[in-house]
């Protein structure tokens, strides 16, 4: 059954995608285009005759800082009828946690459903209420299993199947590349929003290519799915490679660098240490009162690829530790290529547990939906080195990246 689904499904993207061939197969290099450039470069022939409604933040602009809502609402070859806003909102008013809710857009008069914290026939009812035919995706991801956009593409493609729409994603690129999967690999009886399924801690995927794997890996019943490919895009690139404008994904993503480090430094929200909300520098500066400068010294003793370590103090605008002077690190990322974010943040960890004697997980073992397991918990309480740890997830996430390998659009 499986096979054969995905016998059908890749027949169905050979049919539906764009068929740009990608960069990889060319002699030289080219410049790079979005989904969307490329869905508007041949007139939204994909939308034609459509009654569209479409998912996106922010994150969802033209290389000239456009928003392509605006853009397609103006386009007489797209039927636009209705806006899908994911966690921080459509057009991003909202903090960690929120949304903007049921509402018209005034820029375009369109109607602006909330899709936060929605799944299942619930949002296939929103869907069924807006009207429309065809429910498009495009959301800038930044490559992180708990990064909630991917999951807010999955219970979309869920509800579209439910309310027998088809679903059209836009491809954009993983910032921090795609030249591999990291990390480990979520366990069922973990799924929450900050992950539903199991895949990788850093997933090395696009939108388009993961939209793929959940249909043809976990939605019971799937979806009809086209994607529009990227034309020009690498797996070794990073972000700025694209050419593209920076537009921070959520208020706390504010720079590529900040998604280079996310998948790892991100674990600390599972901690009673700060990552660095609250600062210039989110999930870069990491610290705790009563932290000094053994702590950098203890990470950078570990050798991690492409990193080093800083001692640094900061004072939280929010969130943790608030208006209070705390002291820690800062993650100085010198070889991009080289360095593992996920080991990385396995690394602090356990090197913050052995020299900060106040070092504590969160009491609701947010670490364990984090990382999907019980296993970093449990092995760093135990004693165990930043190899150990790693080593623990080596045979799942080898099972995973088999798997992956079938949906890659970009070789």
């Amino acid at each position: 059954m499986r096979l054969s689904r995905r016998t059908l499904l890749a027949a169905a993207t050979a049919t539906a995608s764009l068929s740009a061939p990608t960069a990889a197969a060319a002699e030289g290099r080219r410049p790079q285009r979005t989904g969307f450039e490329n869905l508007a470069a041949q007139d939204y022939a994909q939308l034609s005759g459509e009654r569209v409604g479409i998912v996106t933040n922010p994150t969802g602009v033209t290389r000239d800082v456009r928003h392509i809502v605006d853009v397609m609402h103006a386009n007489e070859n797209v039927d636009l009828r209705a806006v899908f806003g994911p966690e921080h909102g459509f057009r991003g008013t909202a903090q960690a946690g929120g949304s903007e809710g049921r509402y018209d857009d005034p820029a375009t008069g369109l109607p602006v459903y909330d899709t936060y914290l929605k799944n299942g026939q619930p949002l296939a009812d929103v869907f069924t209420a807006s009207g429309v035919d065809t429910v498009v995706f495009d959301i800038q991801d930044v490559g992180a299993r708990f990064y909630t956009y991917i999951w807010t593409l999955y219970d979309c493609m869920e509800a579209a199947a439910l309310a027998g729409k088809r679903f059209v994603v836009l491809d954009r690129p993983n910032p921090v590349g795609g030249r591999s999967a990291e990390g480990p690999v979520l366990h069922p009886e973990f799924a929450t929003f900050v992950g539903r399924k199991p895949i990788a801690q850093a997933h090395g995927m696009t939108v388009a290519e993961l939209a793929l794997l959940f249909n043809g890996e976990f939605l019971q019943t799937p979806v009809p799915l086209e994607t529009v490919r990227m034309t020009g895009w690498r797996r070794s690139d990073f972000y700025d490679a694209s050419g593209l404008p920076w537009v921070p994904p959520s208020p706390n993503m504010p720079t590529p660098d900040t998604a280079l480090v996310y998948s790892g430094t991100c674990l600390f929200e599972g901690t009673n240490l700060s990552e660095g909300r609250g600062t210039t520098r989110p999930f870069e500066l990491l610290g705790a009162e009563g932290v000094d400068g053994g702590w950098a010294a203890a990470a950078n003793e570990l050798g991690l690829a492409g990193v080093r370590f800083r001692e640094a103090y900061f004072a939280p605008t929010f969130s943790k530790f608030q208006g209070r002077t705390v002291g820690g690190v800062q993650l100085h990322v010198h070889d991009r290529a080289a360095f593992d974010p996920v080991r990385t943040g396995i690394g602090l960890l356990v090197t913050a547990k052995r020299v900060w004697s106040g070092f504590a997980w969160r009491s609701d073992n947010w670490i364990d939906k984090l990382t999907g397991s019980t296993l970093v918990r449990t092995m760093i309480d135990a004693g165990a080195d930043t190899d150990e740890v790693v080593a623990g997830w080596r045979e799942e996430l080898a099972a995973f990246r088999r798997t992956r390998a079938e949906y890659l659009l970009y070789r």
